[in-house]
């Protein structure tokens, strides 16, 4: 099922899948396999390459649900975007990169990028101008994200997708933090979206996986740096990865609820010094996430009044989520990130109040 009318929910739970499958089953097997037979049809699928029937499956469903040609599955979401990087820097180009981004990105462009021969300026996800003072001959592609991951901001990405297509750029997204339920950058002219599958695609904390949505073509340029790298995403967890996004809508629609009743309260709470969530309206870029959203994302950071100890303090004192470094899970967690109070928090699927009585002692006792 691939229909563009097809509402998300729906699509969620059909899209990509074989109808009917194989020996009518309802769940498309596992294929754990690494040797096929080759058959009249030319090359038999084979494990390194993606080509296990059970990493195809999964593909035809990620790139059902981005709305995507086609996709490439990988072992990791640091494996997605490196492989979208090199697909399209080759030797020696030169990258424009919008946004505060994600640790794992950003130490990847300032150890690797010199030693691959790319170039790349960093500039404001929401300054065109700083864009087009960026643009160099050799400038061959755009990369954002869609919120920035940790400082839980949103780009001008309809202007960005625009800019890149103006001036001859593959514009490449990080859509982790939306996910496609709250956004599908395809549809307003991204060229490749990357996932970190690990987060809330999953969304069970049980696996780590990445994935590249995009056209055929382009796709193929990423599959061949896959393969060289050897990076194809194992089938077993692609089979988790597959079941997990059923489920994708559902989980998504909570935690944004569950974010939002938790930055309302913090918003409102003397022991909070900031709050960064799209869905408050005194958040610069409400008005973009308003307007492109279906939602307002899972992912929020608050600086606590006190400082880091305060911070610790109200980390300490919460009885509901984990203190742990990852997102997008079914269970709520928060992560202290550097010295001076900033708190990530990224919300499960437990009940709203709940979450926002746990959050209101914690910091009670923060004051």
């Amino acid at each position: 099922m691939s229909d563009k009318r097809t509402r998300f929910e729906t699509l969620a739970v059909h899209g990509g899948e074989p109808r009917p499958a194989a020996d009518g089953s309802v769940v498309f097997p596992l294929y754990q396999g690494t040797v096929f037979e080759a058959g009249s049809g030319g090359d038999a699928p084979y494990i390194r390459l993606g080509t296990n029937p059970t990493q195809r499956h999964l593909e035809a469903r990620l790139a059902a649900l981005e709305g995507a040609e086609s996709a490439v599955a990988t072992g990791s979401g640091m494996a997605a975007i490196t492989a979208a990087l090199h697909s399209v820097l080759g030797s020696g180009g030169h990258l424009i990169a919008a946004g505060a981004f994600y640790g794992g990105t950003h130490r990847f462009l300032a150890e690797h990028a010199a030693r691959l021969g790319w170039d790349f300026d960093l500039v404001d996800p929401g300054d065109a101008a700083a864009w087009r003072r960026a643009l160099r001959p050799r400038t061959r592609a755009f990369l954002t994200e869609t919120i920035t991951n940790p400082t839980i901001r949103v780009g001008d990405l309809v202007g960005a997708a625009r800019f890149a297509r103006e001036h001859g750029l593959t514009s490449v997204i990080d859509n982790t933090l939306a996910t496609p339920v709250v956004f599908r950058p395809h549809t307003v002219g991204f060229d490749l979206v990357c996932h970190s599958a690990t987060k809330a695609l999953n969304g069970h904390s049980d696996l780590a996986a990445g994935v590249v949505t995009g056209t055929r073509e382009r796709l193929e340029r990423v599959r061949s740096v896959q393969r060289a790298y050897g990076s194809a995403l194992d089938p077993h967890a692609a089979f988790l990865l597959s079941r997990g996004l059923k489920t994708l809508a559902l989980r998504v629609r909570q935690q944004n609820a569950n974010a939002q009743a938790v930055a309302e309260l913090l918003a409102g709470h003397e022991a909070v010094a900031q709050v960064r969530y799209p869905g408050l309206a005194a958040h610069p870029d409400h008005g973009r996430a308003a307007a492109w959203f279906d939602g307002f994302g899972s992912v929020l950071t608050f600086r606590a009044a006190g400082g880091g100890p305060a911070a610790e303090v109200v980390v300490k004192a919460l009885r509901l989520p984990y203190d742990a470094s990852s997102l997008g899970g079914v269970e709520s967690l928060v992560t202290r990130l550097g010295p001076h109070g900033l708190v990530r928090f990224s919300a499960g699927i437990e009940a709203p109040a709940d979450l926002v009585e746990d959050f209101a002692q914690a910091l009670d006792g923060a004051r």
